[in-house]
């Protein structure tokens, strides 16, 4: 009897076991993607940021100074209060007259009508608006308000009546001080500039778009 032929040798194919223990791929996975995707995300965040607080500094600064120009146009449209002097006191020279509440009726209509221009610039310069962006135009407008009050007085009529009187001399009528009595109108700028912006954006801002509504069964729904 002949021993059995021993068969050559086979090299080793390697089972289902052993691929399972290789190394894993090398090269951007998910996880190296969905970083990626976060860290860029989070940058444009930064400079969007950025921009909406630029912008808001300067409408803020813009709608201030603005108030310059409500000063002065309300110390050349206000009507004057006509005062007379006497050896024994100041008085006005005519009782029944309306020119006070003029006064804070010209600066009533003058706040309105820059609260609509100021909305409507504001809108026309960031259609998309922001909360930081509507506050500065509030404060830009509380402060315009403040600053045309103050220029007001300041450039106008002494305060100093009695001084004034003095100086013009008995019987000459002279204007009294300008000055706001009814300090609501101070409001007057910044709730039109809100009221109004706040229109426009509900007219005529971009809208959100509307997510994908999909009944079941219906074919353009995605499959899982």
């Amino acid at each position: 009897m002949t021993a059995p032929l021993t068969p050559p040798h086979q090299p080793h194919e390697p089972s289902r076991d052993d691929n399972a223990w290789q190394a894993p791929p090398t090269g951007p996975g998910p996880s190296s993607m969905y970083a990626y995707d976060t860290a860029k995300d989070e940058a444009e965040s930064a400079a969007e940021l950025r921009k909406d607080l630029r912008d808001s500094a300067l409408v803020l600064v813009a709608v201030t100074l603005l108030g310059v120009a409500l000063g002065f146009l309300w110390l050349w449209l206000a009507p004057r209060v006509p005062l007379v002097s006497t050896d024994e006191a100041v008085f006005l020279k005519d009782t029944e007259g309306e020119e006070a509440i003029g006064a804070d009726g010209t600066f009533l209509l003058l706040g309105v009508g820059l609260g609509v221009l100021t909305a409507l610039a504001v809108f026309l310069f960031r259609r998309r608006g922001g909360i930081a962006l509507v506050v500065a135009l509030a404060v830009g407008s509380v402060l315009g308000s403040l600053l045309g009050w103050g220029i007001g007085v300041w450039f106008g009529p002494s305060r100093d009546v009695v001084e004034h009187a003095r100086q013009v001399g008995e019987g000459v009528t002279f204007d009294a001080y300008l000055d706001l009595r009814a300090k609501g109108a101070l409001l007057a700028w910044p709730v039109a500039a809100m009221l109004v912006h706040l229109g426009l954006t509900a007219l005529f801002g971009p809208r959100d778009p509307e997510p994908d509504q999909h009944w079941p069964g219906d074919p353009a729904a995605p499959t899982q």
